[in-house]
């Protein structure tokens, strides 16, 4: 455990850089490293233990972040202005840290919703979703309907949630664009979430109701319930029928009580946002140590974010369960490579600016930061965007880094619950699955409390271990999907971040 004392913190003795714990001034004394900072240096920051040459490599967690493109001073601050980008090999090693997974005896429980088909759910919404963005204003004016008044003869159900999004049209009606779409409204419209959910569209859409459940193999039925404008006469009509359809729904989704289920039934989405120097150290790591706990309960945990894990990939492709899991991953690093390079782009554009000012300087080192996220667990499987996650354990699923829609990719594959580690603050929410927020250091809980679930910043603090706070993570894991509400859920988030992955071009 850290020592509330010391000014640095030290990840690994191969490690070339410290990382500042607060502001540090020039000529600061660093007495367990025997250097002095050469410059000020920021809060969350690195700083060089020793004189580094042009071009050489930097490591941090005993992993290269990037090289030195200019000759950089023992105790100068190490960031954008003198280290960069370049390549390197990584040795992908398939399967040569995979270890099986020691589940624990006695399994721990939460009070979920049970479904007819044996899923359990942390919360029971009806959902009401647009097939395209023409339908989106009636689906919206629906769910408003049911407001706390209406609903109070409901207890069981958590609400009236409308799905709603930009796309849907502009787009072929055949191939890879509106192929996702499909998969992600498909996953939210069985999602276990949802007790029931009504579809609706305007009629003449690319992204055609009857062409979406064929292709996801998906029929109507009282629980999945599709209209259209068009067909149903105009907006006033629409309206009023989607309201008599959600009441005649709301008595039997009421019905539904929590009861005892094991957390294998959890699956939680892995996220961060607004990362800092200190997400690989504090948050991170302890939503890791969390879904350790998870796995060996046997629940399920989804990593994700591609571009985030990239020059870190090499790291989780040692713990796939097989070869083919791990060559899986490397395929779509590959994709993403091309993708950035066809459009223009680069994977080092990744890092936001939020992201340097809190101290992390290439995706290099965003990426070894935001693996810790998965533990230490083999990964059973790696999944496309919004698939149906069918493997129990530690996967992956390939979305881009933009929290948004690589969430509701993971919620579209079955999450439950989503996990948001967090450095520079964040108030993101998502229904149907509610969100719980980590905060990487104490500085920012205490600023920004009212959207923060755990404060891990204790752990710079050198006031809890990296496995206490994940002890103390995974009961709040447990009591969440149990119906204790997140801080999102009491500020009502999560009717707006529903945003599906746009392929293609808009036509």
């Amino acid at each position: 455990m850290l020592q509330a004392a010391d000014l640095i913190i030290r990840l690994n003795a191969a490690d070339d850089v410290v990382i500042a714990r607060v502001d540090l001034p020039a000529g600061t004394e660093i007495a367990k490293e025997n250097i002095r900072t050469a410059t000020a240096v920021p809060a969350g920051h690195k700083i060089a233990t020793h004189d580094i040459k042009e071009g050489e490599p930097v490591r941090r967690y005993n992993q290269i972040i990037g090289f030195a493109t200019r000759p950089i001073r023992t105790g100068e601050h190490v960031h954008v202005h003198n280290l960069g980008m370049g390549a390197f090999e990584r040795d992908y090693a398939f399967g040569a840290d995979y270890r099986p997974t020691d589940f624990v005896a006695n399994p721990a429980m939460f009070q979920g919703y049970h479904r007819a088909d044996g899923r359990v759910a942390t919360r029971n919404y009806i959902g009401v979703l647009s097939s395209v963005n023409c339908s989106a204003h009636v689906t919206r004016m629906i769910a408003r309907h049911f407001t706390d008044e209406v609903l109070a003869d409901y207890p069981n159900v958590d609400g009236i949630v409308p799905i709603t999004h930009g796309t849907g049209c502009g787009m072929g009606a055949t191939g890879e664009p509106v192929e996702l779409l499909r998969r992600v409204l498909g996953g939210y419209a069985t999602h276990v979430n949802f007790h029931s959910t009504l579809m609706i569209g305007l009629g003449c859409e690319a992204n055609q109701i009857n062409d979406l459940l064929a292709a996801q193999g998906l029929k109507r039925s009282d629980q999945l319930q599709a209209f259209t404008i068009q067909d149903t006469g105009g907006t006033g009509k629409t309206v009023k029928e989607g309201i008599a359809r959600i009441k005649a729904l709301l008595p039997e989704a009421n019905k539904v009580a929590r009861a005892p289920a094991p957390v294998s039934h959890i699956t939680l989405g892995l996220q961060c946002g607004g990362s800092d120097g200190y997400s690989g150290i504090s948050a991170n790591p302890a939503l890791g140590a969390a879904v350790d706990l998870l796995v060996q309960h046997g629940g399920t945990a989804i990593l994700s974010e591609t571009p985030e894990v990239y020059g870190a990939e090499h790291l989780l492709t040692r713990r796939a369960v097989t070869r083919e899991v791990g060559e899986k991953l490397v395929k779509r690093i590959k994709w993403w490579e091309d993708y950035t390079e066809r459009l223009g782009g680069e994977m080092n554009n990744n890092p936001s600016p939020g992201n340097k000012a809190g101290g992390l300087t290439t995706i290099l080192e965003k990426s070894l930061g935001a693996v810790a996220k998965g533990g230490t667990t083999a990964m059973m499987d790696v999944f496309e965007y919004a698939q149906r996650v069918t493997a129990k354990g530690f996967v992956f699923m390939d979305t881009p880094g933009y929290d948004p829609v690589s969430a509701t990719g993971q919620v579209a594959g079955g999450a439950n619950m989503i996990c948001f580690t967090t450095g520079r603050g964040s108030a993101y929410g998502c229904k149907p699955s509610p969100s719980l927020k980590l905060a990487t250091n104490s500085a920012l809980f205490a600023r920004q409390e009212e959207d923060m679930d755990i404060n891990c910043g204790v752990i710079v603090d050198g006031k809890a271990s990296i496995a206490e706070v994940g002890q103390q993570f995974f009961d709040i894991i447990v009591k969440t999907a149990s119906g204790e509400p997140s801080k999102s859920e009491q500020w009502g988030y999560g009717d707006d971040e529903f945003a599906p992955w746009v392929l293609g071009p808009t036509m």
